[in-house]
């Protein structure tokens, strides 16, 4: 296991989370200014879902969709391109001591929460969760 990631069963500290918020923020700020200079991230617009941080601050990786989630591999390849110019960005507009490396993912939220919204709409799982009885359950038992 990469010793990035978290342990079993414990999520990230405080200071993790208000780092990632800034730099989500910062990067979302920068993106949309068209502060970055690479030809395929200009006029695009691209939200930046979360940052997770690594313990000790020094890898970022943003989970980002762009709108519509059109050409999501080309916009991934356009941000890896454009890591050193996004992190030089970071480092101007943030007080951060270290600006950290920059990874870049594709946010897949959305399409966990459009599944989820599916399945919650299937038949089955609705008289699961409702406590319904099935079609014939509960029938010929004494009362």
């Amino acid at each position: 296991m990469s010793r990035h990631r978290f342990s079993e069963g414990s999520g990230p500290s405080q200071r993790q989370l208000r780092v990632g918020e800034l730099i989500r923020r910062t990067l979302s700020d920068v993106l949309m200014r068209g502060d970055v200079h690479d030809p395929d991230l200009v006029g695009k617009s691209i939200t930046v879902g979360e940052v997770r941080t690594s313990p000790d601050l020094k890898v970022a990786t943003a989970f980002v969709l762009p709108l519509g989630g059109k050409d999501e591999e080309g916009t991934l390849a356009a941000l890896r391109r454009s890591t050193k110019e996004l992190r030089h960005q970071l480092a101007k507009n943030t007080e951060l001591k270290f600006a950290p490396q920059l990874r870049f993912e594709i946010d897949r939220t959305f399409d966990r929460m459009d599944e989820t919204r599916r399945l919650l709409q299937d038949e089955t799982v609705r008289r699961d969760v409702s406590g319904e009885p099935e079609d014939g359950e509960g029938e010929g038992r004494p009362e």
